[in-house]
């Protein structure tokens, strides 16, 4: 008998160590099966965020589009009807003007006094110009005639000092005659 209780407790640590394999296979296989799961979960979620991201980029290009389209439609249409509100205005405001004798009338003498208003205004212009020009052209002339009177005063004092000059050179021509036969019939 006493081989039994030998035999008993290794069967006991074999019958153990299975068991702990085994649960260790087991939480190592539901482990896996967690990560599996979660990678299919994330996969399927990242799979649907494209597939809504591209269908609002779809959306959005073809929100773009119409946009322009829209604008290319709507752009000739709008410069059409102002210059049309444009024109009828004008029409109208001269048919308006024109309508009547006396309207017609009324627009010649403002017509006329405007033409009257630019005539006089390039008339004075032209006074102004002309007074400006004068002015200008006497004082050119007073300075020339200045100058001119200037130079005159200043020849004839020039001439003056000469003539007096030699003048005086003449009245001391008999005396500086007299000094230098002197001088000579000193010498000899």
């Amino acid at each position: 008998m006493p081989t039994a209780p030998t035999t008993s407790k290794p069967r006991a640590k074999a019958a153990r160590k299975p068991a702990k394999a085994a649960t260790r296979r087991t939480s190592a296989t539901r482990a896996k099966a967690t990560h599996a799961k979660a990678s299919r979960t994330r996969a399927a979620n990242e799979t649907q965020a494209a597939l809504r991201d591209s269908q609002k980029a779809a959306r959005e290009s073809a929100g773009v589009v119409g946009d322009y389209a829209e604008r290319a439609v709507l752009i000739p249409v709008g410069a059409a009807l102002i210059a049309r509100e444009r024109v009828v205005t004008s029409v109208s405001d001269t048919f308006s003007t024109y309508s009547s004798p006396s309207k017609a009338q009324a627009q010649l003498r403002k017509f006329e006094r405007r033409g009257a208003t630019a005539r006089k205004r390039l008339e004075r212009e032209v006074r102004k110009t002309r007074v400006r020009f004068e002015r200008d052209l006497r004082q050119r002339r007073k300075n020339v005639e200045r100058t001119v009177n200037e130079a005159v005063r200043d020849i004839e004092k020039r001439r003056e000092a000469i003539t007096k000059n030699g003048s005086e050179i003449t009245d001391r021509v008999p005396e500086l005659a007299n000094q230098v036969q002197e001088r000579i019939l000193n010498l000899v």
